[in-house]
């Protein structure tokens, strides 16, 4: 069965080709810069086990109907292409960010699901609107295909509601929707399967802390295979510090900001989104470049990952306390928590009496899916590389 996971951002289009159920990867891309006249559109295909084909093209595109028309010819590309016709696509699955509450599980696009998730449009306004266009000019693509949705928050609705619940007036939650969902659903969940097959545990079993950290950032509690409580909440602003986004926040510092010192709201709403975080208090949020500053000496760039770490490590402390046993593991993953092992060491470090400790030798060394805890560690510590693109094919097939 061949499998395409789209995964269509704002300005974005990456996509992966699987042969299902083996998860083998036909070809891979990613299209960035929709709607300027310098589109990036890299594209990989695989067509044997040591071979790799690579195309790079700078191009105009309009929107992302070009965009993904443009994968599609590349698809059946003579030289780079993996398939003889769009209509040997079996299954489109497309992440979705926001599902609210209606959807708990993956599911076949209908009509009335693409109206709920234009519906959900406020809760995410930089990703449903662009996930739902990916939609359509998939389902004008791939006709013959079964469109399915797979909605980051999913996973995350297995969360009780005494988490979910925000302490204001209740009517807002009845009438409105307005509670926790989560995010990075998708990448926690294979996480937490993957966790309990190298484990060697039933994932009914497992419990675990996972740390997401990449551009955007979350954690999760699992208990017993399922989330029970995550960082992100309504939207993707709060928790963890992130790379642009401020994490938590007192709500009180958005009245001072508009009421005193007489910023906007929608001055405000950027600010946090796209002017904060590592951002905010570097002016750069890319984490290779901070860490570079701080091996320089650099105090600011120091004192941003203090507060980066610093602040990973106090919801260690509240979901040990949440999953309220000992957990089987903490997992880092994403392109920080996959890659820094500043990061890793800061977040973790000096919590030994919690029976947590990193092996300094098994952290420096990059590569894989491996354990880095120290002999004296209660509590083992692993970094798994995630895969939300396999996971969205694993549960489209899976309804298929």
């Amino acid at each position: 069965m061949k499998v395409l996971v789209i995964n269509t951002g704002s300005s974005s289009i990456k996509y992966q080709l699987f042969n299902m159920p083996s998860g083998q990867v036909f070809c891979s891309g990613l299209l960035e810069r929709v709607g300027d006249i310098k589109g990036i559109l890299t594209h990989k295909t695989y067509p044997g086990t040591d071979k790799e084909l690579k195309h790079v093209e700078t191009k105009p595109i309009r929107n992302h109907s070009v965009g993904m028309a443009r994968v599609a010819e590349l698809l059946v590309d003579k030289e780079f292409g993996i398939i003889n016709s769009a209509n040997e696509i079996d299954l489109v699955g497309h992440r979705v960010v926001h599902g609210g509450e209606k959807f708990a599980k993956t599911t076949e696009i209908t009509k009335d699901v693409k109206e709920a998730i234009k519906h959900l449009s406020p809760l995410a306004p930089l990703h449903n609107p662009a996930n739902l266009i990916g939609i359509e000019v998939a389902e004008q693509i791939f006709a013959k295909a079964k469109q399915v949705a797979v909605f980051d928050t999913a996973f995350h609705q297995s969360i009780p509601e005494k988490a979910f619940r925000y302490a204001i007036p209740s009517k807002f939650y009845t009438k409105n929707g307005v509670r926790v969902y989560g995010f990075h659903g998708t990448s926690h969940r294979y996480i937490t399967k993957r966790a309990a097959s190298l484990l060697n545990k039933p994932i009914e079993e497992v419990n675990l802390i996972t740390i997401h950290i990449g551009n955007g950032a979350s954690m999760a509690a699992i208990k017993n295979g399922k989330s029970i409580d995550t960082t992100l909440g309504l939207t993707p602003l709060p928790g963890l510090v992130m790379g642009t986004r401020s994490g938590d926040i007192d709500p009180g510092v958005i009245f001072y900001l508009n009421e005193t010192l007489g910023y906007a709201l929608k001055d405000i709403k950027n600010i946090l989104n796209k002017e904060s975080g590592l951002k905010g208090l570097t002016n750069d949020n890319d984490m290779r470049v901070i860490t570079e500053r701080v091996e320089k000496g650099d105090k600011e760039a120091l004192l941003a990952l203090e507060i980066y770490t610093y602040r990973i490590k106090k919801y260690i402390g509240a979901y040990l306390a949440a999953i309220g046993e000992k957990p089987d593991a903490i997992i880092f993953t994403a392109g920080v928590g996959e890659n820094s092992a500043v990061i890793r060491l800061m977040a973790v470090g000096g919590l030994l009496h919690l029976g947590i400790e990193l092996d300094a030798e098994l952290n420096k060394k990059g590569g894989g899916e491996r354990c880095i805890s120290s002999t004296n560690s209660s509590i083992a510590i692993w970094v798994i590389p995630t895969n939300e693109e396999l996971e969205i094919a694993r549960q489209a097939v899976g309804i298929a």
